[in-house]
């Protein structure tokens, strides 16, 4: 900023702010030189600081310890699966069988029904050697 003043010679600084603002200037151009010059870098280094040191070196030691991690998720991921399939196999897929086998046995009891006595018993469910009723006499 000091080069562009110059450049523009003394009295251009006066003519382009409004009065008063020029010793505001002075104090903002004092206060940047007083901050000393820090990269990104060193910045973001001190920001650390203000952690403890077990969390500072947690993720470091994280890596390390990745393998150990993805060992024990494996392991722990192939139990779960033979415990869910082993429990469902033995809870569960009697009752499917049994209920599918139930229903196979009342689909053929109903073919035998209308086999014997006629579609219309057999679909109605009316009472086998029950005589059947006559259409138009309640």
């Amino acid at each position: 900023m000091a080069a562009i003043i110059t450049a523009l010679g003394p009295g251009a600084l006066d003519k382009l702010l409004p009065k008063g603002d020029a010793r505001k200037t002075e104090e903002l151009e004092e206060d940047d030189n007083d901050e000393p010059d820090e990269t990104l870098l060193e910045r973001l280094w001190g920001l650390t600081e203000l952690f403890p040191e077990r969390i500072r070196s947690g993720p470091c030691g994280a890596t390390f310890d990745l393998p150990f991690v993805a060992q024990k998720m494996y392991r722990f991921f192939r139990a779960a699966l033979w415990f869910g399939t082993t429990s469902f196999m033995i809870l569960a897929l009697p009752v499917v069988f049994e209920t599918e086998k139930l229903q196979m046995e009342q689909q053929q009891q109903l073919q035998q029904r209308q086999i014997l006595l006629g579609p219309n018993i057999g679909l109605s469910g009316g009472m086998p050697g029950a005589l059947p009723s006559l259409p138009g006499k309640i």
